[in-house]
């Protein structure tokens, strides 16, 4: 198997997460856990799981000055990103912030155009074009997205976690390709932390925790483990192989996914029109990921 290729696997297991975590972690949201403690949770778990990781690859000492840069990318990445991403998700619809999220590789693109110098050609243009339209005939046909004054607050919300995790994935492409994965993520992580530690502790001194069910453990540890950890892990893993406008345009998936599995519970039907979803999503990925490899080649 090509890194390449373990590169895009990455990506699409990450999606088949983030695809699940929608209805996850809105269900967490606020009846057992506030927004803001809930991120806690996920950036305080996963540094540990990240720390704990970077015992068993090898030893990296990061430069002073590329430290400074990663206590500005946590900001991005993690507390903007989490933050505003969870508590935009509380105060709007999941499909909503699907919807939302499909403007990501448009910003990642735009922001590899200035600070990569990557050139706009037919074939990410297409592509880009394709994922649009494939991931918005999905979500659209369900009928129930509404923008309006009770969601606009956590549709900015998301609108801005988009934003950010554009600017994570162009600027820590550079780390991802000097240090291991697990060490810029240990580090960033740490970082977030301590951004986060004084907002979202407040939330944790609320949550009734001898009173939590399994389930809600369940879903608590899913979103540290795995929409978290792994999740941030398969992402910037494929970052070494992959461009940022590759790697944002993954996202066109979730949508997909989430029906995918919909159907599979048989709470929802094949039709035509998802099928051609489907394949938009794909092509769509497939082009914006064909520039690449033939720049690359």
């Amino acid at each position: 198997m090509t890194n390449s290729l373990k590169a895009h696997l990455s990506l699409f297991f990450a999606q088949v997460i983030y695809a699940l975590n929608y209805s996850i972690a809105k269900d967490l949201m606020p009846t057992y856990v506030k927004p803001l403690g809930l991120v806690l949770l996920r950036v305080g778990g996963a540094c540990i799981l990240f720390w704990l990781s970077s015992f068993f690859v090898r030893k990296e000492c990061v430069e002073k000055n590329d430290l400074k840069k990663l206590m500005v990318l946590a900001l991005f990445g993690v507390a903007i990103n989490q933050g505003f991403f969870i508590y935009g998700l509380s105060l709007t619809q999941p499909i909503n912030s699907a919807i939302i999220m499909i403007s990501n590789p448009i910003v990642v693109i735009a922001f590899t155009l200035i600070v990569l110098k990557e050139k706009i050609t037919i074939y990410k243009v297409s592509g880009l074009a394709l994922g649009i339209a494939g991931a918005l005939t999905l979500l659209l046909f369900k009928g129930n997205f509404v923008l309006g004054s009770d969601t606009i607050v956590g549709d900015i919300f998301t609108l801005i976690n988009s934003v950010s995790w554009a600017v994570f994935l162009v600027m820590a492409k550079p780390y991802m390709m000097k240090y291991h994965t697990v060490t810029v993520m240990k580090w960033l992580f740490l970082f977030g932390l301590f951004y986060m530690f004084p907002l979202g502790y407040g939330d944790l001194t609320t949550v009734d925790w001898p009173n939590l069910t399994g389930k809600i453990w369940f879903a608590i540890a899913f979103v540290i483990i795995a929409t978290t950890f792994f999740a941030y892990l398969l992402n910037t893993y494929a970052l070494k192989e992959l461009s940022p406008s590759v790697a944002s345009t993954y996202i066109y998936f979730q949508p997909f996914l989430a029906t995918s599995f919909a159907i599979i519970l048989g709470k929802d039907s094949l039709t035509p029109i998802k099928i051609v979803s489907a394949l938009f999503i794909i092509s769509g990925v497939y082009l914006v990921s064909l520039k690449v490899r033939k720049l690359e080649g």
